[in-house]
């Protein structure tokens, strides 16, 4: 099958998050979930953050795509201040955003038809998408009758038809089975290699995070900020069958799990379920790795 790129033209954005903080509430009722964060998500790379749940990954994805402003810091795409949503930035969240009265192939053209854009080019990419996550033989189906996969698959087509400059993903394969995450991981993965665009990921799953990441992001406990940054050194393409066995995938599992155990630990002495929960599954990882 062709690649992505013989029928769009990738445009890949860069992001630069400077010392952002981010406060709900005032006086005594302030809380503060982000503080001083800054981090950058590099042009054509697949930048993955992962943090204890609960610690503000998903207020940072909110600031980026421009669905609130920081309280103070600055968030820049390509040089350009971030004022609003818009679409050269676009969201794939953990919850199935797929309209159910749509078919998949409705769902996505929905953003070109929204623009007026439903001529010849637009329907000849959607057919070419459906072929790409391997929704040809479901594209008169409902969403309802999709398995979770499918689903997922569909609202990627459905983000890459817009094209925008910078792919953002909230936990977009947290509520599948295990052979159904790692199946999206290598799936995933494989249409990044293909268009090589700028891509910010959000996670709780280190193996996740490690196999898809070119650069890992670190985050401490709430109030979020980052705590280490680790190039992911590791060449593509990647496949799950032997990745886990290389030195250097270990390595920096081993580094990532132990950061962060440190924070969840900080949450855990607060009372946090969420905390509790990562360092009963640390303590599993830590004895398979």
């Amino acid at each position: 099958m062709a690649p992505i790129t013989s029928k769009i033209s990738i445009s890949a954005g860069e992001m630069v998050v400077s010392n952002v903080c981010k406060s709900y509430g005032t006086g005594l009722f302030e809380k503060k979930v982000v503080k001083d964060c800054s981090f950058s998500v590099e042009r054509g790379k697949l930048t993955v953050m992962i943090g204890p749940s609960g610690c503000g990954k998903s207020t940072l994805i909110k600031l980026l795509a421009g669905f609130e402003k920081p309280t103070s810091g600055s968030i820049l795409l390509n040089g350009k201040p971030v004022t609003g949503p818009g679409r050269d930035r676009l969201v794939v969240f953990q919850e199935s955003a797929l309209f159910p009265w749509m078919t998949s192939y409705d769902n996505i053209m929905y953003g070109p038809i929204a623009r007026g854009e439903n001529d010849q080019k637009a329907r000849d990419l959607a057919e070419f998408l459906l072929d790409k996550v391997g929704l040809r033989d479901f594209r008169s189906k409902y969403p309802m009758q999709l398995s979770g996969g499918m689903q997922r698959r569909a609202e990627l087509a459905r983000a890459m038809i817009n094209n925008p400059e910078v792919m953002i993903l909230d936990e977009p394969f947290r509520g599948l089975d295990a052979m159904s995450k790692e199946l999206m991981w290598e799936y995933y993965s494989a249409l990044y290699e293909e268009s090589r665009r700028t891509t910010f990921f959000v996670t709780t799953d280190i193996d996740e995070a490690l196999f898809l990441a070119d650069r890992l992001i670190i985050m401490s406990n709430i109030p979020t900020r980052v705590r280490a940054t680790i190039e992911v050194d590791i060449p593509r393409p990647r496949k799950l069958a032997d990745f886990f066995l290389g030195d250097r995938a270990n390595e920096v599992k081993m580094t990532a799990l132990s950061l962060l155990h440190e924070e969840a630990m900080k949450s855990f002495s607060g009372g946090s379920k969420a905390a509790a929960d990562f360092v009963e599954s640390y303590a599993r990882r830590s004895q398979r790795a």
